[in-house]
């Protein structure tokens, strides 16, 4: 296996269960701790997470094709990005109620953009 491959079914994988386990946090120990709108927030954050989390997973098994494209590798690091951007900063507006915490999350949603946008490139340009 390549080494773009196994960094990023690594990530992916490794992002997954991070999404699970925060799933699950929001749901049984954050239910009856948080506002119905910040809960909202938390599930949000939880969701872009897993589906970037598999995202991940996609470009981990594009790049055992494609382990020299540019392309793809930046497309993983700016769905990690993402991931770390949006959600994170979603998941610390939504524990804390600060506004101010949420500053990262577009910046991460333009990193998604871009990490899809990378991705179908890399596929079409090879």
């Amino acid at each position: 296996m390549t080494k773009p491959a196994r960094i990023f079914l690594a990530a992916g994988a490794i992002t997954a269960f991070i999404a699970v386990a925060l799933g699950a946090f929001g749901a049984h120990a954050l239910s009856t701790r948080l506002a119905p709108d910040r809960l909202a927030v938390w599930h949000t954050a939880v969701e872009y997470h897993f589906w970037h989390a598999l995202g991940l997973l996609a470009v981990g098994s594009a790049a055992m094709r494609l382990p020299d494209s540019r392309l793809l590798k930046s497309s993983g690091w700016a769905m990690l990005a993402g991931i770390v951007l949006f959600s994170g900063g979603l998941y610390a507006f939504a524990l804390s109620g600060e506004r101010w915490a949420a500053m990262g999350a577009p910046a991460g949603g333009i990193a998604f953009l871009a990490a899809w946008a990378l991705f179908a490139a890399a596929i079409l340009k090879n």
